[in-house]
């Protein structure tokens, strides 16, 4: 019989931890659906919990905060134990080589540069030293290292900032909206007169630009849309509370009665924004 003593113990830290998912993925005594699973069937999972963290961090709910933070290592451990079976690397070797690049980042901190730089100077001294990183791994191409999984706006703000490095980006943000205007044009003109596959390059044409312009504008897209997201949600579900008022649900409304409700629900709250 396995010996449980780290497993139970509540004070065991990080080895309890990785013990628990060593004896998870155990081909013999494991979990038969944590046996199964590989990189591409956890990696949505990962992605899941850290949008889940984000969550969290949005609400200022620092209790749940605390166990998502949890689930997104309980990721990592899951990965780097995979990888250790595989032979590719170790939780170790993982943390490792992180901390070496923290290191090699922060030479103003860890080094024997000066700490007496501008925010923005560091940033630049940031970049080099990756470009620098990317150079060593044969990434030599001005976009190469950008992630391929990253959310897509994200990974169009990253793509335009660095091309934007090279001096491949406009010079304010009238030349973005005149493109967004432009491209909007253009995807009138495909829904009319074009195919479905079409419309939608002209349409993700529109939501690049429209990431260009949020770059311009020191704006992350995806907070931005997580706001509208977030007013959307109470807004629509303010105005299901003043149908139920009435007795009635959306599906026995129609658009002229719960677009009036949205219109007051929408003049409240800037009401109360205003704080009379």
């Amino acid at each position: 019989m396995a010996d449980n003593t780290l497993i139970l113990d509540p004070n065991g830290g990080m080895p309890r931890l990785l013990e628990i998912m060593r004896r998870l993925r155990d081909p013999d005594t494991g979990c038969p659906w944590d046996i199964e699973q590989d990189f591409d069937s956890i990696a949505p999972y990962t992605i899941e919990e850290a949008y889940e963290v984000a969550d969290a961090v949005a609400r200022s709910d620092w209790t749940e905060l605390e166990g998502e933070l949890g689930d997104l290592l309980l990721q990592t451990v899951y990965h780097t134990q995979m990888g250790a079976e595989a032979g590719h690397f170790t939780f170790e070797s993982v943390v490792k080589a992180i901390s070496d690049k923290m290191v090699a980042r922060h030479p103003h901190v860890f080094g024997s540069e000066s700490r007496d730089k501008s925010a923005q100077q560091q940033t630049a001294d940031w970049e080099k030293i990756k470009a620098a990183e990317r150079a060593g791994k044969a990434q030599t191409r001005t976009l190469d290292g950008v992630a391929t999984g990253l959310p897509a706006l994200t990974r169009a703000v990253k793509l335009q900032k660095r091309a934007a490095r090279v001096g491949f980006d406009w010079p304010d943000t009238s030349h973005v909206i005149d493109k967004i205007v432009e491209e909007a044009g253009e995807l009138v003109e495909a829904r009319d007169q074009l195919s479905q596959v079409e419309v939608e390059e002209e349409f993700g044409d529109l939501l690049f630009v429209v990431a260009n312009l949020a770059r311009h504008l020191e704006i992350d897209p995806e907070a931005a849309l997580r706001g509208t997201n977030a007013k959307f949600t109470r807004r629509f579900e303010a105005v299901e509370d003043a149908l139920a008022a009435r007795d009635k649900t959306p599906a026995m409304s129609d658009l002229v009665e719960m677009d009036g409700l949205w219109d007051q629900v929408k003049a409240a709250e800037k009401h109360g924004q205003n704080g009379c």
